[in-house]
């Protein structure tokens, strides 16, 4: 009973940890999930359906802090590079690992987004050139990432998880933010943004549905995943919902970007579509939320051991509320408002979970390992670390 007690309550900060600089040394990509977590809850509280007082400043607070954890995880990010350059080099080569620099933008996604939401006046007029960056880098992503799949990585399908769309979605979340700024920034800029959006949204959306057929073919071969890599089905939700909702906010903002240019025409045939082709999308994403749900139950009478990887179960459904609140108040159809009200309440209640879980393996220090060994991504304890031993 003593030796318990102890265990329990000696909460050494970092004691995992032989040194301080290992959590620059030790840190990966996959921190920035918490930011995609954070900041899409933030949103969705803000766009929630039904009108609660507080509810909105609540929001505002989280995005507020959202942006404290983007910063940090930045400078320690940063200083991994800076510092510890071949683990980089290990990073990009990992078959995991490497698929959470897709993280980085989409977290920063959630930040030019409350700048508008939030109308942050210190930040409001940043969110443009905020958001070319973040395009910028979702679009190295997602180049980078499959490249180095292609020419050093090893990937079988039976390993394959959802995990492959990290690199490949963040192009189309810009282009769902760029909906956001559009209607706040110049017309002559609004239509090169809007052109841009599409771009992005080509540039990933295709190739994102055709991993999910991969996905489909792998999971009826293979069947599930193993439990370390339980929660990676909610990825399916992520192209599913900023698809969708990259359609929904460019088809809206076109018309106004091109009044009086020869392109309106099809701005406006844009804007007739977009509800057409954001609910047919959101009817593909509720299979795969319903798929989603089912597994998670299955998988629910195992243990499910405790990883970064929880953070999937936030911003994929995060994104696909913002599609189903959206496609409510486009089409005003009262069936989208109680979905969306109901995917707020999860998303609120799946961010506190793994918040608390997250916290608590940050104050005992061992999250600071390098997350790319076995326990975290399902691989074989032999597969070589993203980082130097």
């Amino acid at each position: 009973m003593k030796k318990n007690t102890v265990k329990r309550f000696d909460l050494r900060p970092l004691k995992q940890l032989s040194h301080p600089t290992d959590i620059v040394k030790q840190f990966t990509p996959n921190w920035f999930a918490m930011n995609m977590g954070t900041g899409i809850l933030s949103l969705m509280l803000a766009a929630f359906p039904y009108r609660f007082e507080g509810l909105h400043a609540l929001a505002e607070i989280l995005w507020i802090i959202n942006i404290v954890f983007f910063v940090v995880f930045s400078v320690l990010f940063i200083g991994r590079i800076t510092f510890f350059f071949d683990s980089i080099k290990k990073l990009l080569r990992h078959p995991v690992q490497s698929m959470f620099l897709g993280a980085i933008p989409m977290g920063l996604a959630t930040i030019v987004n409350g700048c508008i939401v939030f109308d942050a006046s210190a930040l409001s007029g940043a969110a443009l050139y905020l958001w070319f960056i973040d395009a910028s880098i979702a679009l190295i992503v997602g180049i980078l990432v499959p490249f180095y799949m292609f020419t050093s990585q090893k990937h079988t399908i039976e390993d394959m998880t959802a995990i492959w769309l990290l690199p490949i979605v963040p192009a189309e979340v810009a282009a769902a933010s760029s909906g956001f700024i559009i209607p706040h920034i110049a017309p002559l800029i609004g239509r090169l943004v809007v052109v841009l959006g599409y771009v992005l949204w080509a540039f990933s959306v295709p190739l994102a549905f055709g991993i999910l057929v991969i996905l489909f073919l792998r999971l009826a071969w293979h069947k599930l995943p193993h439990k370390d890599m339980a929660v990676s089905t909610w990825l399916t939700l992520g192209p599913i919902g900023t698809g969708g909702l990259a359609l929904l906010l460019l088809g809206n903002d076109a018309p106004a970007a091109f009044k009086g240019t020869k392109l309106y025409m099809y701005a406006a045939t844009a804007r007739a579509f977009s509800p057409i082709g954001g609910t047919v999308i959101w009817g593909f994403g509720f299979w795969w939320l319903i798929i989603a749900i089912l597994m998670t139950l299955k998988y629910v009478r195992e243990e499910l051991p405790f990883n970064m990887g929880w953070w999937g179960f936030t911003f994929p459904l995060g994104v696909y509320t913002a599609s189903t609140i959206t496609l409510y108040k486009v089409t005003d159809i009262g069936i989208f408002k109680i979905f969306g009200a109901i995917f707020v309440v999860m998303l609120a209640f799946f961010w506190t979970l793994v918040t608390s879980k997250t916290v608590h393996g940050m104050w005992h220090g061992y999250l600071f390992k390098a997350p790319c060994l076995s326990a975290e991504t399902g691989l074989p304890e032999d597969v070589e670390a993203c980082v130097e031993n």
